[in-house]
């Protein structure tokens, strides 16, 4: 059996710009404020119910995040359940010149 050589690709550490999902800042930005979510119901045993009794955030929605299902979900409710949970979030934006052959983003 030949052995082949594989390409070593470095990400760019958004895995849906990696792959061109539309809106890939947008669904990163969604990942990781329902990571943090997620990690605060563990860390403080909550279910759905108890997380909704906490905060009076819909039980259905703190199960779209657990099931990753954020299409009808914004970054401003997120954010507000972290909130809710007793967590804050900061935001750091950094500006970067536009690769090669990519058109920076109209503003």
């Amino acid at each position: 059996m030949k052995k082949e050589q594989l390409e070593l690709v470095r990400g760019s550490g958004n895995i849906y710009r990696d792959f061109d999902v539309p809106d890939a800042d947008v669904r990163q930005l969604k990942a990781i404020l329902a990571a943090e979510i997620i990690k605060t119901l563990d860390k403080k045993g909550l279910s759905v119910r108890k997380a909704q009794g906490l905060t009076g955030i819909d039980a259905g929605d703190f199960s779209r995040v657990r099931n990753a299902d954020f299409r009808r979900i914004s970054v401003e409710r997120l954010m507000t359940m972290i909130n809710g949970l007793g967590s804050r979030v900061e935001v750091a934006v950094k500006l970067r010149r536009a690769e090669a052959g990519r058109a920076a983003p109209a503003p």
